[in-house]
C-alpha cells in the first residue's frame, strides 16, 4: 500500500507505456501540439462553461515520481531501467495555453493546447481531461440552473450525493464559479472560497419535544440566519404556523426580519404559495421561502411559470452529478509536431464519423464581439500566425457548409487562449474565485439569448480561417478522404 497520494501516477497506463516507447524510439524530445476540445454541448444546450484550470496548474507544478512510484513500475515488468531513470527526474518543460475559468466555450474549439516534448505532452493527458471534463461539465449543469431560477439565488446542496469526495469538493467550486450563491459543503468553502452555509435537518426538529420548541431555539441560537425547515410534520397545519410563532416571540423583539422558512417536500407550488399568505398576514413580509427536493432546471423554470413564491433554491444531486448528462465529452488530440529544425508540421485524425474528424496544426482562437451590441457574433478557429484586424470588415464561412458565409463589421477580436506556462515555468495569476465568478456572468452576458435558450438553442459559429482550412482540406485529400 502507497504511503501518500501522488496524483503524478493518476494517469491511464498507456500513458506510461507510450512515453517508455517513445523514449527507446529517441522520440521523447520529439515537439509535440495537443489541443483539449469537446464535441457536443451537455443537455443540448447552446454552449458550455471552462473550468478546472486552477487544479491543472498545481499538477503541473508538482509533477514528479518518488521512489515509491519507480519501484510500483518497476514490477510490472514492462519498462526499461533507462526509463524508469529518467522519471527520477521527471518535471513538465513545456508550454500551455488555455482559456480562463468560466469562459463560455463551444464544440470543436480549442480550450487548452499544449506545446511539449512527446513524453511530457502524453503524460499529461488523463488528469488534464479528468479536471476538464468533471468542472466544465458541473459549471455548465449549474449555470443552467442558476439561469432558471432567474435571479434568484441558488445553492449547491449536493455532496452526499456526489461521486466521491473531489467529486463533491470541485463540484461546489464549479457550481460557484458558474454562478451558484454557495453550497452546503463546509471543506469546499475552507479550500476554495465558495461560501458555505446551510439550515438544518429534519432531525433537528424530531429532537426536541415539540416542533416549536424546536424552531424557537434554534432562532435564539441563531438569530440573524434563522431559516427553519417546516414540512417535517405538516407544512400548514404546524410547520409555518410554529415558524410564524417563533420569529415573532424571539426575531421581532430584537427587530431582527432578516428570516426564511424551507420547504423540502410535497407540491412547491401550492405550498410556497399558501405559506406565502400566511407570512404575509402575519406581518413577516420580509420572510423568505427556500425550496430544495431534487430540482433542476426544468422543474425551476416550471416552478416560476406556475406562480411559486419561491426567493431561493438548493439543488443537490442532480447538479452535482449533472444527472441529466454526466459526461462532458472533452478530448485531447495531437494537432502537430515539429521537424528537427522546428518547422511545425500539422497532423490530422480522420474518421468515418465527421464529427471526430480533428482540426489540424497550432491554432489560436478569437471571439469576434460587436461593438455596436455588445454580443458575441462567433468564434475563428486561425493557424498560430494568424491575425484578425479588426479594424477592417471580415468575411467568415461555416467550415462544414462553405457556401455559408457571412461579412462581419464593427467588431473587436479578442483572443480565448492565454499563456498558462512558458519553458515550464507558470506565467499565469490564477484569479481569485470570485473573480472567476464574476467574469462567466460577464462573458455569459456577451451571448445572446437565443444562444442560451434551453431547447433549440440557437447554433454559435465557431468557423476556421481560410487557411486553416485549406491545410485541412490538403490533408484530408492527402488520405484520400476529399
Amino acid at each position: 500500500m502507497k504511503s501518500h497520494m501522488n496524483y503524478t501516477m493518476l494517469c491511464d497506463f498507456y500513458e506510461l507505456t507510450m512515453g517508455n516507447g517513445y523514449f527507446q524510439s529517441g522520440m521523447a524530445d520529439q515537439i509535440c501540439y495537443f489541443d483539449v476540445f469537446f464535441r457536443n454541448v451537455p443537455d443540448g444546450g447552446g454552449f458550455a462553461i471552462a473550468a478546472g484550470l486552477e487544479q491543472i496548474i498545481d499538477y503541473i507544478e508538482n509533477l514528479c515520481f518518488d521512489e515509491e512510484d519507480i519501484a510500483y513500475l518497476r514490477k510490472k515488468g514492462v519498462f526499461c531501467e533507462e526509463f524508469l531513470e529518467y522519471l527520477r527526474n521527471f518535471r513538465f518543460t513545456g508550454d500551455i495555453w488555455a482559456v480562463p475559468e468560466g469562459t463560455p466555450i463551444f464544440p470543436r474549439e480549442p480550450i487548452l493546447t499544449v506545446r511539449a516534448p512527446a513524453i511530457e505532452a502524453q503524460f499529461i493527458e488523463t488528469y488534464l481531461l479528468l479536471n476538464l471534463n468533471h468542472q466544465s461539465l458541473i459549471a455548465t449543469k449549474s449555470n443552467r440552473i442558476v439561469r432558471s431560477a432567474q435571479g434568484r439565488p441558488v445553492s449547491e446542496f449536493g455532496s452526499r450525493r456526489a461521486q466521491g469526495t473531489d467529486g463533491a469538493l470541485l463540484g461546489a467550486r464549479a457550481s460557484y464559479i458558474a454562478g451558484c450563491a454557495g453550497t452546503a459543503c463546509t471543506l469546499a468553502d475552507e479550500l476554495y472560497g465558495s461560501p458555505a452555509g446551510g439550515t438544518m435537518a429534519h432531525s433537528w426538529v424530531q429532537m426536541f419535544p415539540d416542533e416549536y420548541t424546536a424552531f424557537k431555539t434554534y432562532c435564539e441560537l441563531y438569530p440573524h440566519s434563522a431559516t427553519l425547515l417546516v414540512d417535517t410534520y405538516n407544512v400548514l397545519k404546524s410547520g409555518v404556523p410554529n415558524a410564524i410563532r417563533a420569529f415573532k416571540e424571539v426575531l421581532l423583539p430584537k427587530g431582527i426580519t432578516n428570516c426564511a422558512i424551507r420547504l423540502d417536500s410535497g407540491d412547491l407550488t401550492y405550498l410556497s404559495c399558501k405559506a406565502r399568505q400566511m407570512l404575509d398576514e402575519a406581518g413577516l413580509t420580509e420572510c423568505k421561502i427556500v425550496a430544495s427536493n431534487s430540482l433542476d432546471e426544468y422543474i425551476i423554470r416550471d416552478l416560476l411559470l406556475q406562480g411559486a413564491k419561491i426567493d431561493s433554491f438548493g439543488v443537490g444531486e442532480r447538479l452535482i452529478t449533472s444527472k441529466s448528462e454526466p459526461v462532458f465529452g472533452g478530448v485531447y488530440k495531437l494537432a502537430a509536431v515539429e521537424d528537427g529544425e522546428g518547422h511545425i508540421i500539422p497532423k490530422i485524425k480522420i474518421s468515418e464519423n465527421p464529427a471526430k474528424i480533428t482540426n489540424p496544426h497550432f491554432k489560436k482562437v478569437y471571439r469576434l464581439v460587436s461593438r455596436y451590441s455588445g454580443k458575441a457574433l462567433a468564434d475563428l478557429i486561425t493557424l498560430y500566425d494568424e491575425t484578425v484586424d479588426d479594424s477592417r470588415p471580415l468575411e467568415l464561412f461555416d467550415p462544414d457548409a462553405t457556401w455559408k458565409r457571412k461579412t462581419f463589421t464593427d467588431f473587436e477580436a479578442k483572443e480565448l487562449l492565454v499563456p498558462i506556462f512558458r519553458n515550464g515555468k507558470l506565467v499565469y495569476q490564477s484569479p481569485t474565485i470570485t473573480e472567476m465568478r464574476a467574469y462567466c456572468a460577464a462573458q455569459i452576458d456577451l451571448l445572446w439569448d437565443e444562444v442560451k435558450r434551453f431547447e433549440n438553442p440557437h447554433n454559435y459559429y465557431v468557423d476556421l480561417s481560410q487557411k486553416l482550412w485549406d491545410i485541412k482540406q490538403a490533408l484530408l485529400k492527402e488520405q484520400g478522404r476529399e
